[in-house]
């Protein structure tokens, strides 16, 4: 199940109020500037800075090149 765009659009991180990037496939939403992915889970993002999880760096150099080689786009721009 993927997220609706309006949401999307206005999704940002819970702590530094910046974007976010959405891997559908992953089901899961990834802030760049901290490490840290948070969980969609049944089509609902779960934005709780508690319930995040920290991403070591070679985890953030896979979520990136996936940004890059797919084109994606933030939830919104900064």
């Amino acid at each position: 199940m993927s997220l609706d765009q309006a949401l999307l659009d206005i999704l940002a991180c819970p702590q530094d109020k910046g974007p976010l990037y959405y891997f559908a496939d992953e089901h899961s939403l990834y802030n760049p500037r901290l490490h840290r992915r948070y969980a969609v889970r049944d089509g609902i993002p779960v934005m709780l800075i508690d319930e995040a999880e920290s991403v070591p760096d070679a985890e953030h150099e896979r979520l990136m090149a996936k940004v890059r080689d797919n084109g994606l786009k933030p939830t919104f721009e900064a």
